[in-house]
């Protein structure tokens, strides 16, 4: 059997930056064991399989671990493939998800995903990962991930987490967002995710379904630029629409083929 797959980097203009994701058109879902293997051989952060819904597509993501119940980018990357490869007509592309409906709207600039709002709440920090961090954090939030506020960018930018202390914390299917007001953004982040082959994700839409509404609370404000400062770095366009966010950003085709199973 012959699939076509497409990598797509997501949350950038420009190829090498960004969060790379796969996309895998079905006209059917495989076995799980397989879409999971096609994940792993991928050896991205995330593969996006897609069918055919009555109400527009049915979505599922794949690490090579695991199956995602939410990831941003790789919903951009897939609606990014719809528009850009298989010209869909509408400027509105509406997912099933296994975190509910989701939808798309296209423009030739960009791509903007509406999503669920995800508000963190404070909470107690395991000790595993404020061992695993050398600068402590000034407080601690949680939804499906960890939220830790940094004061500073720089401090952000500059954290190395000590990897295999932060392995042995099992927050599955969540990670450890870092994140800070930016110098020249509204906020800043980046996100970590213990026991996951890739360690650091490089731009994580479904971090800010925690990141928009915390940081719209702290700083009065609706519309949010924010910056994750990964090594390979991703600009968002963020808006806060109450139990809705709205997470905009491009993206370009790294590479289009066929995969045979």
């Amino acid at each position: 059997m012959q699939l076509a797959m497409f990598q797509v980097d997501a949350f950038t203009d420009q190829v090498f930056g960004g969060n790379p994701a796969a996309v895998c058109p079905l006209e059917h879902w495989l076995p799980d064991a397989v879409m999971k293997k096609i994940a792993m051989e991928n050896a991205v952060a995330e593969t996006a399989f897609f069918i055919p819904h009555p109400e527009g597509f049915a979505i599922r993501w794949f690490s090579p671990e695991i199956e995602l119940d939410l990831c941003g980018h790789a919903t951009l990357a897939t609606a990014h493939v719809l528009a850009r490869h298989f010209h869909y007509p509408a400027t509105t592309i509406h997912f099933q998800s296994p975190s509910g409906k989701l939808s798309v709207e296209v423009s030739e600039s960009r791509l903007t995903l509406n999503f669920p709002s995800r508000p963190p709440v404070p909470c107690e920090v395991p000790e595993l990962i404020l061992k695993s961090l050398p600068v402590k954090p000034l407080a601690a939030f949680k939804a499906r991930d960890y939220v830790l506020l940094y004061e500073t960018e720089e401090i952000v930018r500059c954290l190395t987490p000590h990897q295999s202390l932060m392995n042995q914390i099992n927050i599955d299917p969540g990670g450890v967002i870092v994140t800070a007001p930016g110098t020249e953004v509204d906020f800043v982040s980046r996100f970590f995710t213990p026991q996951a082959s890739i360690f650091e994700d490089p731009v994580t839409g479904s971090a800010h379904c925690s990141l928009i509404p915390f940081w719209s609370q702290r700083l009065g404000r609706k519309s949010l630029m924010a910056l994750q400062v990964s090594p390979r770095g991703g600009k968002l366009y963020c808006q806060d629409l109450g139990e809705r966010v709205l997470i905009a950003g491009s993206a370009v085709t790294y590479f289009t083929g066929k995969i045979t199973i």
